[in-house]
């Protein structure tokens, strides 16, 4: 047999290319419509906007890497003028893939001045087997400002025979109105995620989780109907909000888990439907 000596000074892996985006946005309010006035876009963060008839306006988010897996890292800005209203969606559902080394990070900072409106409508995001996810969501809402917030986890699509057995992913909300912090959310997963969705105090085997905030001063008279929507499997609760000056605003937040995909947006719908009023949801959520 002819020995093959194997020279120990190869070198080394080419670095896997990696996802490094960022995608701003800033509206105002003219002339009684909500107008682009500053938009940046670089690497595979997109924003398109499709032609609407009046507000809000609405902006689509495009991933054009098609997905997120370790060492990417993708930043979403925006800002709303006093009086605009801006819906910000995705064009399909996030994708965090299998992680060969570190973690994929998605950061979104969204400042909105009086009078302005936010409905952050992302897409669900798709976790597969042995991802590694980071996603931090910072929204700041001056004194008389609103917001819409939702973010919905998808552990493996079970339509599709997947399965997640082990993941890392942290999910971080800090929402604050008049410079105050009024939202902190915390959800983490990290190792065994089947045997952690197993248990009854998480979803008790569910693989499919929604979080939706509402900030608005009605949001209280919209309670009972969110509890019908969102059923025995999860739960909504109201608090009221007091400034400095004695004004009052009020929170809702509604928490939702399902079996899968399929039976989340079933309820998940109706829901923001319901809490986004005339404007309803963008079209691409029925494409």
């Amino acid at each position: 047999m002819k020995h093959v000596s194997i020279p120990s000074d190869l070198p080394p892996q080419p670095a896997m290319q990696r996802v490094q985006a960022v995608g701003r946005l800033a509206v105002a309010a003219h002339d009684g419509r909500t107008r682009i006035e500053r938009l940046y876009q670089q690497g595979a963060a997109k924003i398109r906007m499709p032609v609407i008839s009046g507000d809000p306006l609405e902006a689509i988010l495009i991933n054009t890497a098609g997905g997120m897996t370790g060492g990417d890292r993708l930043d979403w800005e925006f800002e709303v003028g006093q009086g605009a209203a801006a819906a910000l969606t995705t064009q399909a559902c996030e994708k965090a893939y299998r992680a060969v080394s570190g973690v994929a990070r998605i950061r979104t900072v969204a400042r909105v001045a009086e009078g302005g409106h936010i409905s952050w409508l992302p897409q669900e995001t798709i976790l597969y087997d042995r991802s590694a996810l980071e996603r931090r969501l910072e929204v700041d809402l001056a004194p008389g400002a609103t917001a819409l917030i939702v973010e919905s986890v998808i552990f493996g699509r079970r339509a599709m025979g997947e399965t997640v057995a082990t993941a890392r992913f942290r999910d971080v909300w800090r929402i604050r109105l008049g410079r105050r912090l009024v939202h902190a959310d915390a959800i983490a997963f990290d190792g065994d995620v089947a045997a952690q969705l197993s248990r009854a105090a998480v979803t008790g085997g569910a693989t499919a989780i929604a979080s939706v905030l509402l900030i608005a001063p009605d949001a209280g008279q919209r309670l009972e109907a969110v509890r019908a929507i969102v059923g025995l499997l999860g739960g909504a609760s109201f608090w009221t909000l007091r400034g400095d000056a004695g004004e009052t605003n009020g929170k809702l937040l509604a928490r939702l888990v399902a079996n899968d995909g399929y039976d989340l947006r079933q309820r998940l719908v109706p829901l923001l439907g319901l809490l986004n009023g005339q404007a309803g949801l963008p079209k691409v959520w029925s494409t």
